[in-house]
């Protein structure tokens, strides 16, 4: 897929390439470096952007609802008001990224990195109560499994007195 004169692929290289308003819907750009790239305004719903650099890019307003951004470099990228909603940025390195006014409603932020990142209003109650919830449900499911675990060995212990007493 060509966009703007440029090949959209994984791993490419996109550095500083103008992608102003750009049209990239589902695009693959696994592992693609756009380093100081210019996607202001871009749509990149659902795009796989996983591995990408990011560093220094001009996200802002960018559409990236759905996108994966696991481990994607973004540091110093400028997000202002990017919508990141449902994003997956695992493992994203968000250091000293400009985000504020971006929607971050249920994102994945699991062991991204957010030192010096501006966060002013930003809304993370979503993607706080989602952690909370998943923890909630961990815990649920292991107090579960030492219940049953627990009655098990009860079970191995009563046939083993059972046949000591024989």
């Amino acid at each position: 897929m060509n966009v703007n004169g440029y090949e959209i692929k994984p791993f490419a290289n996109l550095e500083v390439a103008n992608l102003w308003d750009a049209y990239l819907k589902g695009a693959d750009l696994q592992g693609a470096n756009l380093e100081g790239a210019i996607l202001k305004g871009a749509i990149l719903k659902g795009a796989n952007l996983r591995d990408a650099d990011l560093e220094g890019a001009n996200l802002r307003g960018a559409d990236l609802r759905g996108a994966d951004l696991r481990s994607a470099y973004l540091v110093g990228a400028d997000l202002q008001g990017a919508n990141l909603e449902a994003a997956n940025l695992e493992g994203a390195n968000l250091e000293d990224a400009y985000l504020e006014g971006a929607n971050l409603w249920g994102a994945n932020l699991r062991y991204a990195n957010l030192v010096g990142a501006n966060l002013v209003g930003v809304d993370l109650t979503k993607t706080i109560l989602e952690k909370k919830k998943e923890e909630s449900q961990d815990n649920t499911s292991l107090s579960q499994k030492v219940k049953e675990l627990e009655e098990e060995l009860k079970k191995y212990k009563d046939t083993l007195k059972a046949l000591l007493d024989t």
